[in-house]
């Protein structure tokens, strides 16, 4: 489904002391806190200064997540503040007095974490290992840059340019350049008009004491709600929460509601952008009621019967009709009135005129052609297994509950599933004749009318007398304490074969809310046989989920939400991959449906034709974009394969051309030629009967063989390409630069973990010798990095480096690039880098394994490579016993620049 929620968060964040505002001591008290309500697992408690605290405990992850979140957002500023709650964000992770840099503190623990403004919320998020340890840390830690972030002038200085090149990102992406210009129109007064990010001249011209103003206004902790999730002990965090939050003060001013609202429409907008570009976009956007209204349910519903993917009728009329290649809702169901847009993406063959009429038609056509009971209840169980998903990972939940408190309450999250649940025919059909009328519309133009029709948009309902006495239901389901080690996991692990000599990984384990996750891989061919193929094996696994036996593609995917499923085939070479989440109590017949599919897709012709162009809209799309511009130019540059093998790298123009010389004949010959399971691997993780599973494995798969022979295709070094390209990317704001050199490694190599190690001080995480560089100090990157990665079976390796810039910084990043490699190989690494690189990778692995969906696929790897966990295991230990010197020595052997092939790609002729 092609629905996008509330969770588009904006901005990966990056902090002179400022004193916490001195009012009434809240006197920590250590004394028990008492629980102020709880609902299905989760439980509020609140601190006499005013913050509120979430606790969910789940033990069965081996993680904790912790996540605050500032009821302020870009609602919040002023005139000329625009873009300062985002700017804020950035600055917090510049540290405290006692922290240092927060980015590099994080990073140098390994841990996961991010911060992201939206309109109404900012919210910060870590998540590790479960330790008390880690937890203390990240606790104090945001408690103390609460009150105590340096927002300092010469921080400032180097930030700007960083957001600055934010906004260039931004500025590259058609859809989000449309997205700031239509909210701008619609919005005439409300600040929810203006983008997150701001205006350019408000972030360059921003005073600092207004910032630091604007800090300690709204970063203080009676307009804060902390949650933590997964594994901890409640009673003893509470006891940190205490003693980390307690000693705060509460500040004696008082916050003031905005209070602006939008009038009536008076009629229809429009407007035009205009860009280079290969892809066209059609969009409206319908202001909508608050997220707490209950019409916020409706519109929800409503989203999915129209913008779900094969089910919707914009789906049905543009992509169906061959009027557009794609179509998308983005329903934002804010604190205040929101809005929702409804996209069409087109490719330069089709008409916006006609996918125009055909998107106003199918959107603001329900009186003609009322809500069915069928698609609400298709689209109430795609919105419910999506709400079910996210309570059933620790994470997800205390992320997304972000969005719930920035509502008005936590428990909105709750309420709002209810809602859902409840949903009338009569509910949906009242809220689209309401909302999706012509007068309430923006699509590009104002167009006056002789009698305009007005929407009535609800006040925002009072929360509190909303949610009060909400009970909730009964919690769902724990899963087990797993230990995610490598010893623990190879115990656990049963691996076995079926009849035909398919590997099977079986996993079994209790899971939060019974889920279970599979990699499956059907492996076939040679170098040979696959020849020519062109795009039929990309194709033919393309075309799995669109058809099989009697089942349409819009019935497949019914029947995924019925079985609250996730399903993913993908392939292209020698193998088609699938990748699921489910429950245990649909494992059995998801594995019946995937069968189903593997082994009997219905190739509809419709459905061919409509991926087709789906492929060759994606192909005219990368045309100018600069990052696939470059990976192409790499990519070919390193090429040592001849046109037509299975390893080759087509250009962009071949590409397309193989995709329109694919026939549906040659599909399904294909299929029939090389599909089996003889060399397919299973790996299982979850809450699921190993036994029983084997079993339906071995029925299902255990006769069914490819009827050529299998021999996996080598990778083959290719020898380094020293030089640089320079590629224009016309009316692009932003910049790509790529670099690789290949290397002669395998994972197992002796020098394979001190290069892990290089890697990750090079470029390989937050705290790195190139983000430092060209972010920290030059200020002219918003993401710098590395990337390092050797094969399992042959010597082939490559190092990587990768950066976005605007293309007037074009010699500064040259130089910072060529500066830091220079210093890198020449000095080395030094004792704190390598501690701190061994502490996050270490963390990192960990967090991998504990994550099912991830432990799947690598089990599913390691049946390729005949490998169990004791190879990780032998990494992780090979990491903790590197010395400087050993790591220095690495580094020296198989690094040197002068083997890079750069690629510069962007708008070089914009001043």
């Amino acid at each position: 489904m092609r629905i996008k929620t509330l969770s588009l968060l904006l901005a990966l964040s990056l902090g002179h002391t400022l004193p916490a505002i001195a009012a009434e001591p809240a006197a920590a008290s250590q004394s028990q806190l008492q629980a102020y309500t709880s609902v299905e697992g989760v439980t509020e408690y609140r601190l006499p200064n005013g913050l509120r605290v979430l606790l969910a405990p789940d033990a069965s992850k081996p993680t904790t997540t912790v996540n605050i979140t500032y009821l302020v957002g870009s609602r919040h500023e002023s005139y000329g503040e625009t873009g300062m709650a985002h700017l804020l964000e950035h600055m917090l992770f510049k540290g405290t007095p006692s922290s240092g840099n927060l980015m590099q503190e994080l990073g140098k623990r390994g841990m996961q974490f991010n911060g992201t403004t939206f309109l109404d919320r900012t919210n910060y998020y870590e998540t590790f290992p479960a330790s008390d340890a880690n937890l203390r840390w990240a606790l104090e830690m945001e408690a103390d840059r609460m009150v105590n972030s340096k927002i300092a002038r010469s921080d400032l200085d180097t930030e700007f340019s960083v957001v600055r090149n934010e906004m260039e990102m931004g500025e590259n992406n058609p859809r989000r350049v449309l997205w700031k210009q239509m909210t701008a129109v619609s919005y005439d007064w409300h600040n929810y008009g203006h983008n997150t990010i701001g205006a350019r001249s408000d972030v360059e011209k921003v005073r600092i004491d207004n910032l630091q103003a604007f800090y300690r206004k709204y970063y203080q902790p009676d307009n804060a709600v902390l949650m933590i999730s997964g594994k901890f002990d409640p009673a003893a965090t509470l006891a940190v929460v205490q003693q980390a939050f307690g000693k705060i003060a509460k500040p004696q001013r008082q916050l003031t509601p905005t209070w602006t609202e939008e009038p009536q429409r008076d009629g229809a907008r429009e407007l035009t952008v205009e860009r280079v570009g290969d892809t066209q976009l059609a969009a409206v956007l319908y202001p909508i009621s608050a997220g707490s209204h209950p019409d916020a349910a409706a519109v929800l519903a409503l989203a999915d019967i129209l913008a779900s993917t094969p089910n919707g009728r914009l789906y049905q009329a543009l992509v169906g009709g061959k009027k557009a290649v794609g179509v998308e809702a983005w329903p934002f169901a804010l604190a205040e009135p929101g809005y929702i847009i409804f996209w069409a993406e087109l490719n330069k063959g089709q008409k916006l005129a006609d996918a125009r009429q055909a998107l106003l038609a199918a959107i603001e056509g329900f009186k003609s052609k009322p809500v069915t009971e069928a698609e609400l209840k298709r689209a109430k169980a795609s919105l419910l297994n999506e709400i079910d998903k996210t309570l059933n990972d620790p994470q997800q939940l205390a992320v997304e509950m972000s969005e719930a408190i920035a509502k008005g309450d936590w428990r909105l999250f709750f309420l709002t599933r209810d809602r859902i649940e409840a949903l009338s025919v009569k509910d949906v059909e009242r809220a689209a004749e309401n909302y999706f009328k012509p007068s309430n519309r923006t699509y590009g133009q104002f167009v006056p009318t002789a009698k305009p029709e007005r929407s009535v948009i609800p006040a925002t309902p009072d929360v509190a007398k909303l949610v009060d006495g909400y009970k909730g239901r009964a919690a769902i389901s724990q899963g087990e304490a797993f230990d995610p080690s490598p010893a623990n996991i190879d115990a656990r692990t049963e691996k076995t074969t079926l009849a035909n000599g398919a590997k099977l990984a079986l996993l079994a384990k209790k899971t939060r809310g019974e889920t279970v996750n599979g990699s499956f891989s059907l492996a076939f061919g040679d170098e040979k046989s696959l020849f020519g193929r062109g795009a039929v094996p990309g194709l033919a696994a393309d075309m799995l989920e669109r058809g099989s036996g009697k089942l349409s593609r819009a019935e497949i995917s019914n029947r995924l939400d019925q079985l609250k499923a996730k399903l993913s085939i993908s392939g292209s070479g020698q193998e088609v991959s699938v990748d699921f989440e489910t429950t245990r109590t649909h494992l059995p017949a998801l594995l019946d449906l995937i069968a189903g599919l593997l082994k009997q897709p219905s190739f509809p012709e419709r459905e061919f034709e409509l991926l087709r162009k789906e492929e060759l809209t994606a192909i005219d799309a990368q045309r100018n974009e600069p990052q696939a511009m470059a990976t192409q130019a790499v990519g070919q540059a390193l090429n040592i394969y001849r046109k037509g093998d299975l390893r080759y790298r087509p250009t962009l123009d071949e590409a397309a051309a193989e995709l329109k010389a694919a026939k549906l004949d040659d599909l399904k010959r294909f299929h029939r030629q090389f599909y089996g399971a003889n060399h397919a691997r299973f790996a299982l993780v979850g809450d699921f009967d190993a036994k029983a599973a084997q079993s339906q494995l071995q029925k299902l798969f255990g006769g069914w063989n490819s009827p050529v022979a299998y021999s996996r295709a080598p990778s083959q070094l290719p020898p380094a390409k020293p030089g640089q390209r320079q590629l224009l990317a016309k009316d692009k704001a932003n910049a790509f630069y790529l670099a690789t050199a290949p290397l002669a490694m395998r994972d197992s190599d002796a020098d394979y973990p001190a290069m892990l190690v290089a890697n990750k001080i090079l470029g390989g995480g937050v705290k790195s010798r190139l983000l430092d560089r060209l972010r920290q100090k030059d200020g002219i990157s918003y993401y710098a990095g590395s990337q390092f990665k050797a094969g399992s079976f042959e010597p082939v390796a490559s190092l990587s480096l990768v950066a976005i810039y605007a293309p007037q910084n074009l010699d500064k990043l040259k130089q910072g690039v060529a500066e830091e490699l220079t210093h890198f190989i020449r000095d080395g690494v030094n004792a704190t880098e390598l501690a701190d690189a061994k502490k996050a990778l270490q963390q990192e692995r960990e967090i991998a394994r504990a994550q099912d969906g991830a432990l799947s696929g690598a089990l599913d790897g390691q049946l390729q490579i005949g490998r169990g966990m004791d190879f990780n295991a032998k990494v992780d230990a090979a990491i903790a016993a590197l010395t400087v010197e050993q790591v220095n020595a690495a580094l020296r052997k198989h690094i040197d620049p002068a083997q890079l092939f750069q690629v510069y790609a962007g708008d070089f002729k914009t001043p």
